[in-house]
C-alpha cells in the first residue's frame, strides 16, 4: 500500500534550531541605524525587542537549543507530516514525485506559529506583559494571539486594511485568543494619522502597519514589538520546518532535488530552505525554488541594497532586495507576500546564486490552487498558491524532460480563511497583476538616496 503521510514520532522533533548564518559563504552585511548610518548595536535595539531575541538576531553559532517551554507548545502540532501528492501528480502526467511539508496543520493554520511561540515565551522571560505587531493576511496576527494567550501576555495588532476588508474572520479569530485587532493605518497612532491625511483611501501596507507597531512598542509602558518575517530570528525559529522534513526524506532513503517554498518576507521559504541550502553550500545537488506575485516582484525585480523595513523610516536599514519602503502595492489577495523588501538572509543568499527567485501571476497561482483542492483536497493559503503553482512549472519540466524528480515545497498554511480570494478567482471577477516598471522606478525614487552596499 502507498504511504501518503510521512510522519515523526515526537521524541524525533529537533531540539535545536539552525542558524545559517554559520554557513554562508557571503556574511550578511550589518543592519545600519536609521539616524546615524552606523552598524546597530545590541542596545540600539533594546526598547523594540527584548535582550535574549536581540542576542539570537545577532548571533552567528550554528544550532541553538529550543527552550523546554516552546518545546512543550510546539509538541501540540509538531512534527507536522510530510505527505506525498499522489493525486495531484496524476493530474499533472508528472514523473516527478511532489511532496508537501505540511504547516497548516497548526491551531491558527500556518507555519507563523512556530516563531509566535518562541517570541512570546521570550518576551515573556524578559518581563515584558504587552506586545505589538503588524499582520498582512491575518496569519501571523492570529498566530501571535493565540502565542500571547499562551504566556499571559497582551497583544494589539495592526492589520493591514485591505486585508482587515477582505479576511474579516482572521479578525474574529485574533479576539477569540484575546488580542485587539485594528484596520492599517489606524488613528491609534502617530503615523497612522499621517498616513491616513495624505492618503485616505490607501489599502494600507506592511511598511505602513510596522510603523504603527513600532511606534505603539516604543512609546507604550511594559511593550515590545515583534514581527512575523524578516528578521534573523525569525527564519531561525521557523528552520524547524526544513529540519523536520530533512528527517523524514532520511527515512524515506531519498533526497528531494528541488525545494519550493512562496516568498513574501522570508519566513516559510527560510524554514523549509534554509537546513537544504546548508547540504547545497557544502555540495549537495539541490535546487532551492523562490516564488513570489508578479504583483510585489522583490527578488526578481527589487534593487538589492539598503533600506528601511517600515514606511516612516524607524527601523534599522536592512541588506536586502526591496522595491522601496514607500512602495504600496496592488490589493492582491495573498497579503502575506505583499511586502516591499524581504529578508536579508535570503536576499544576501539569492545574491550569491543559491536561490532561484520566479514570480508568478495571480490567475496561476489560483488555478493551482484549486488543482491542488480538487486533487488533494485540502485548500491552500492564496500565499501558499504561489509555490505550489511553482511546483506545477517544475513538474511540467520534469514531464518535458522526461526524467523523474523529487520536488517539495512548503505547505505554508491553510486557505479556509481565505474564501473570498477563491469567491472571486471562481466567479471570473479575479484578473492578473503584472508591476509596471515605472511604478518600481518612480518607488525607489522616492526612496531617496540610501547608503551603497560596498
Amino acid at each position: 500500500m502507498a504511504a501518503y503521510k510521512h510522519i515523526l514520532s515526537e521524541r524525533d522533533m529537533p531540539r535545536k534550531w539552525y542558524n545559517i548564518q554559520a554557513d554562508m559563504p557571503t556574511p550578511m552585511r550589518p543592519p545600519l541605524h536609521p539616524g546615524t548610518g552606523q552598524p546597530i548595536a545590541a542596545a540600539d535595539l533594546e526598547r523594540v525587542f527584548p535582550g535574549n531575541l536581540i542576542e539570537q538576531e545577532m548571533s552567528t553559532q550554528r544550532w541553538i537549543d529550543i527552550p523546554e517551554p516552546v518545546i512543550e507548545r510546539l509538541l501540540t502540532f509538531r512534527p507536522t507530516p510530510l505527505r506525498r501528492a499522489y493525486a495531484f501528480e496524476k493530474a499533472l502526467k508528472t514523473p516527478a514525485k511532489i511532496y508537501c511539508k505540511d504547516e497548516s496543520v497548526s491551531p491558527p493554520g500556518s507555519h507563523k506559529f512556530n516563531t509566535a511561540i518562541a517570541q512570546a515565551f521570550y518576551n515573556k522571560e524578559f518581563g515584558i506583559k504587552r506586545i505589538a505587531t503588524e499582520t498582512g493576511a491575518g496569519q501571523w496576527g492570529s498566530s501571535l494571539a493565540l502565542a500571547c494567550q499562551f504566556f499571559g501576555l497582551e497583544l494589539k495588532v495592526y492589520m493591514v486594511r485591505v486585508s482587515f476588508e477582505q479576511k474579516p474572520f482572521r479578525k474574529l479569530m485574533m479576539q477569540a485568543w484575546g488580542a485587539k485587532c485594528v484596520g492599517s493605518p489606524s488613528q491609534d497612532t502617530a503615523a497612522g494619522r499621517k498616513v491616513l491625511a495624505e492618503m485616505p483611501d490607501t489599502p494600507g501596507s506592511l511598511a505602513i502597519a510596522i510603523s504603527e507597531a513600532v511606534e505603539d512598542a516604543v512609546t507604550t509602558p511594559d511593550t515590545r514589538y515583534a514581527l512575523g518575517s524578516v528578521l534573523n530570528h525569525v527564519l531561525l525559529h521557523q528552520t524547524i520546518i526544513g529540519l523536520e522534513t530533512q528527517k523524514q526524506f532520511k527515512k524515506l532513503g531519498v533526497s528531494p532535488d528541488v525545494v519550493v517554498g512562496c516568498a513574501g518576507g522570508g519566513s516559510n521559504f527560510a524554514g523549509i530552505a534554509f537546513p537544504f541550502l546548508r547540504e547545497k553550500i557544502h555540495g549537495a545537488n539541490v535546487r532551492i525554488v523562490a516564488a513570489e506575485p508578479t504583483a510585489c516582484p522583490t527578488l526578481t525585480r527589487g534593487v538589492f541594497g539598503y533600506d528601511f523595513g517600515d514606511l516612516s523610516g524607524s527601523t534599522p536599514l536592512l541588506p536586502m532586495y526591496t522595491l522601496g519602503h514607500k512602495f504600496i502595492p496592488a490589493a492582491l489577495h495573498a497579503g502575506g507576500l505583499r511586502y516591499h523588501g524581504m529578508a536579508p538572509l535570503v536576499s544576501q543568499l539569492t545574491k550569491d546564486g543559491l536561490v532561484e527567485a520566479t514570480s508568478v501571476q495571480q490567475l496561476e497561482s489560483y488555478a493551482a490552487g484549486v488543482l491542488w483542492a480538487r486533487t488533494e483536497g485540502f485548500i491552500p493559503a492564496p500565499e501558499t498558491t504561489h509555490a505550489i503553482a511553482a511546483v506545477v512549472r517544475e513538474a511540467e519540466r520534469a514531464r518535458e524532460e522526461g526524467v523523474e524528480k523529487n520536488i517539495v515545497f512548503c505547505y505554508s498554511g491553510h486557505g479556509i480563511m481565505d474564501l473570498s480570494g477563491y469567491d472571486a478567482y471562481l466567479g471570473g471577477r479575479l484578473t492578473n497583476y503584472e508591476l509596471p516598471q515605472s511604478e518600481i522606478d518612480r518607488a525607489i525614487h522616492d526612496n531617496g538616496k540610501m547608503p551603497p552596499i560596498n
